[in-house]
Order: structure tokens, then C-alpha cells, then sequence
């Protein structure tokens, strides 16, 4: 019998105290809740990383562009560096976020799991052998307790039944005394069925409450074996639990940023840049670069010499590069007739030098026409920002400019003779390996690493013609660049 015993046959469960026969099953299904557990934390972890990354890259990406549109746009000055400032807080702390993705996912992820290989120890017929053991020893322990519970059960249901049956005798016993057609054998047959009911009441009480105190006797042997499986179940449980409270801290530790100097650092340096934005220095570096402070080469009085080596300026090598010869220049009438309206106010009488004033000369600020950038170029323009997107650029390549040297035509519709060949060249995308800061007005400048459109190839003097992303247009020395592969 005790070769085929089954703790929960036969025997009906009153409650839910661990002390019943087979409730011990939730104990030991805790340790397969453990394992399970052990999952859900290193799941938990790994998105948590997975976040981490991503916003890691989010603020390296954020940084990235919000960088080059604040350098290329018309912020400058401290205020610019207050706010590059900004960018340089992302990066770094991208840099700290990517370093939290690393321990949890290294140190967190990683000692759970190892501690998971070394406390749940897999069967070959599948669970665990510490789920195993568990139900082994509370089998055990429970077994001759419950078997004996399994006593006092028949028993009680025999005693019942016995009651029942004496009941029932003496009520037939007593019915038929009031019939007057039962014979006096028949009535000797029922009181002797209550009789032996009697005494079988006697008997199956007598063994209940015997088997009811050997339950009794056993109680304590099976509570103090049942403790014993318990207490280690339990001990393995806190095992677990200590351990899940252990990570948990170090996890908190490696996401707290708060706790790190270099992380009060980040912005200690941020709010440092912010306040070192000074309005007034702005200005001033504004009006000296950009407005009144800047020199200028104001005209003076020049006396004609034919031996005299001038020195020619940039443009005039572009355009020229062996001096400029004036031939054969013919006017009409009409043309001679009418003065150019920013013509210099000297006069001078020689009707040679007359003639080359009222003709179209190169060297003097062309027709005012009132235009900016041509809508070709306009139509160029990228969207980098919106500031940038509707922004014209009248001051620096009106047709009022002297210095102008993209404009073929005057007002007369005259062509500038010394304007190089009109035909259009292919553009290239070249990148720049120099900074470049243009030191006249239809120059470019530049960063290294940015790239721009070259329009037309190097010239004698090592000149080329490109478009900036944002839309200008100028010229850039031709060795500061390298085309795109």
C-alpha cells in the first residue's frame, strides 16, 4: 500500500492551510517562480539598456546637427558659444548614458545571469533538482501523517455511517410497535437489527477516536519534519531575495547620474558658459568686424604715372593678370552723352581720358540696378534652418557692389570685358580640409569639414567659384578644398 500511496486521493481538502495534505506544492513552486524571476530582471535590465542607447544616440544626433546650425547661422559671439554650449552638454552626456547601457547590460545583466546557472541546477528530464528535492522532502515528511489522516477519515465515515443505521433500526423499531400486523418474530428481528447497530456504533467510535489519537501522536513529528523542508526552502528564497536586493541597489547606483562629479560637472561648465554671455562684448565685436569700426581704403587723389608699378588687387589678377590694356573703345553719340550716375565727381578735360570715362570701365562700381541675389540663386538655397530659408543677402551681393564680380553686365547692356568665359561649368561637391575666413566681401568662408559646390574651376591665380549650402556665393582658394568621393 504504501508502494502505490497517493497524498491526494481520499482525502478532501477543508482548507487552505499549509498544513494539508498537498498544499505544500506552492513552497515548492516558488522555486520555479525564482528562475522565472531571474528572467523577468535581466529582461527588465536589457530594455532599460536598450533606452539608455537611444538616447544616447538621440542627443549625439541632436547635438550634431543643432551644432552646425547654429555656427552656420547668424548667431554670434559669446552668445553663440552659450549656445553651442548646450550641445556640448548632450554630447557629454550621451557619453554618460552609453556608459550606463554598458553596466547594466556587463555587470547587472551579467551577475544575474551567472547567479541564475549557479542556483537553478536543470534536469535532464526537465525542471530543476532543487524543485526536486523540495517535493521530496515535504513527500516525505507528509507521507505517514497523511496516511494516517486517511485513517481517521474511514474511520469517521464508518463511525457516521453506524449512527446512521442505528437511527434508522430504532425508527423502524419504533414504527412498527404501532403496526398491529407484524407478527411478534418480525418484531424480534428489528429490535435485534438495533441492537447490533449499537453496538456497531460502539465499535467504529471506539477505532475513530483511536486512529484520531494516533493522528494526534504523529502531529508533531509531521510539523517538525514539514519545518525542516520549509526552513530550507526558505533559506534558498532568501538566498534569491538578498541577491534581487543587491543588484537592485547596484543597478540604482549606475543609474543615478546625480551621485557622479563628472555629471555635476556637465553643468556646473553649462550654466559657466551661459553667464559668460555678455551682450555688450557682442556688440562691440559686431561693430567692429561688421559695422563702423571696420576700416575702410576711402579713395584719394592718385596722380598718373606711366611707370607706375601698381600693385593690383586680387580680383584684378582673377580678371587680368598682365596688366589691362583699354583698345578700341568706340562710343556712340548718345552713350558719350550721358554721364554714369556713380561716376567719380573729378573732372578731367582730356577727351581721351573722357571717352574711357563715359565707356563702360571695369574698375568702377557698375550701374545701380537695385538687386540681390539673382533668383537663380535664390531657387539654390537649402533649407538648413529657418532663419536661413528666408533670408536674402542684399548688403553683401547687390549689384551696387564695386566689388561685384559675378555681374557680366552694366546698365547699358554693355558686357564687362574682362569678365571670364560665360559658359557654365559642371559642379562638383568638394569638402574643406582648412578653416577659411574670407578677407574680402565675395569671398567664402568656411569650416573644415564643410562642404560646398565648386561652380567654376581654379584660375591662373588658384581662385575658384562656389555656393556655400546655405546659398552664398564667392570665391575660395582653390588647395583649401578636395572633392567629394
Amino acid at each position: 500500500m504504501s508502494g502505490s500511496y497517493d497524498d491526494s486521493v481520499g482525502v478532501e481538502v477543508s482548507s487552505d492551510s499549509f498544513w494539508e495534505v498537498g498544499n505544500y506544492k506552492r513552497t515548492v513552486k516558488r522555486i520555479d517562480d525564482g528562475h522565472r524571476l531571474c528572467n523577468d530582471l535581466m529582461n527588465c535590465i536589457h530594455e532599460r539598456a536598450r533606452i539608455e542607447k537611444v538616447y544616447a544616440q538621440q542627443l549625439t544626433e541632436w547635438a550634431k546637427r543643432w551644432k552646425q546650425l547654429v555656427e552656420k547661422g547668424p548667431q554670434y559671439g559669446t552668445v553663440e558659444r552659450a549656445w553651442c554650449a548646450f550641445m556640448s552638454e548632450a554630447e557629454k552626456v550621451s557619453e554618460l548614458h552609453l556608459e550606463v547601457k554598458g553596466s547594466l547590460m556587463n555587470e547587472d545583466f551579467e551577475k544575474i545571469k551567472n547567479w541564475q546557472k549557479e542556483a537553478f541546477h536543470k534536469q535532464m528530464m526537465g525542471g530543476f533538482k532543487e524543485t526536486k528535492e523540495a517535493e521530496d522532502g515535504f513527500r516525505k515528511a507528509q507521507k505517514p501523517w497523511a496516511k494516517k489522516l486517511k485513517e481517521v477519515e474511514a474511520a469517521k465515515k464508518a463511525y457516521h455511517a453506524a449512527c446512521k443505521e442505528e437511527k434508522l433500526a430504532i425508527s423502524r423499531e419504533t414504527n412498527s410497535k404501532a403496526d398491529p400486523a407484524l407478527n411478534p418474530e418480525q418484531l424480534k428481528k428489528l429490535q435485534d437489527k438495533v441492537e447490533r447497530s449499537k453496538q456497531d456504533v460502539l465499535k467504529t467510535k471506539e477505532k475513530y477516536e483511536k486512529s484520531l489519537k494516533e493522528l494526534d501522536n504523529a502531529t508533531p513529528q509531521y510539523m517538525e519534519n514539514m519545518e525542516q523542508v520549509f526552513e530550507q526552502c526558505q533559506q534558498f528564497e532568501e538566498k534569491r531575495l538578498r541577491f534581487f536586493r543587491e543588484v537592485l541597489l547596484e543597478v540604482q547606483k549606475h543609474l543615478d547620474l546625480s551621485n557622479l562629479a563628472s555629471y555635476k560637472n556637465i553643468y556646473r561648465e553649462l550654466e559657466q558658459n551661459i553667464k559668460t554671455a555678455d551682450a555688450v562684448e557682442d556688440l562691440r565685436w559686431f561693430r567692429a568686424n561688421q559695422g563702423p569700426g571696420m576700416s575702410m581704403n576711402w579713395p584719394q587723389f592718385e596722380e598718373w604715372s606711366a611707370d607706375l608699378n601698381r600693385t593690383l588687387s586680387r580680383r584684378e589678377k582673377k580678371k587680368a593678370s598682365d596688366g589691362v590694356t583699354l583698345t578700341g573703345i568706340n562710343q556712340t553719340g548718345d552713350q558719350v552723352s550721358q554721364p554714369n550716375k556713380h561716376s567719380s565727381s573729378l573732372s578731367v578735360q582730356s577727351n581721351t581720358v573722357q571717352s574711357v570715362q563715359s565707356s563702360y570701365n571695369p574698375f568702377e562700381d557698375e550701374e545701380d540696378t537695385g538687386s540681390t541675389v539673382s533668383e537663380k540663386e535664390d531657387n539654390k538655397i537649402k533649407n538648413v534652418s529657418s532663419y536661413e530659408k528666408n533670408q536674402s543677402y542684399p548688403a553683401d551681393w547687390s549689384d551696387e557692389e564695386s566689388n561685384n564680380p559675378f555681374s557680366s553686365t552694366d546698365a547699358n547692356g554693355d558686357t564687362n570685358p574682362f569678365d571670364e568665359d560665360a559658359s557654365p561649368a559642371m559642379e562638383v561637391r568638394v569638402r574643406a580640409l582648412y578653416d577659411y575666413e574670407g578677407q574680402e566681401q565675395d569671398e567664402l568662408s568656411f569650416k573644415a569639414g564643410d562642404e560646398l559646390t565648386k561652380m567654376e574651376n581654379e584660375d591662373e591665380q588658384g581662385w575658384c567659384k562656389g555656393r556655400l549650402d546655405n546659398g552664398q556665393v564667392g570665391l575660395y582658394p582653390a588647395n583649401y578644398v578636395e572633392p567629394i568621393q
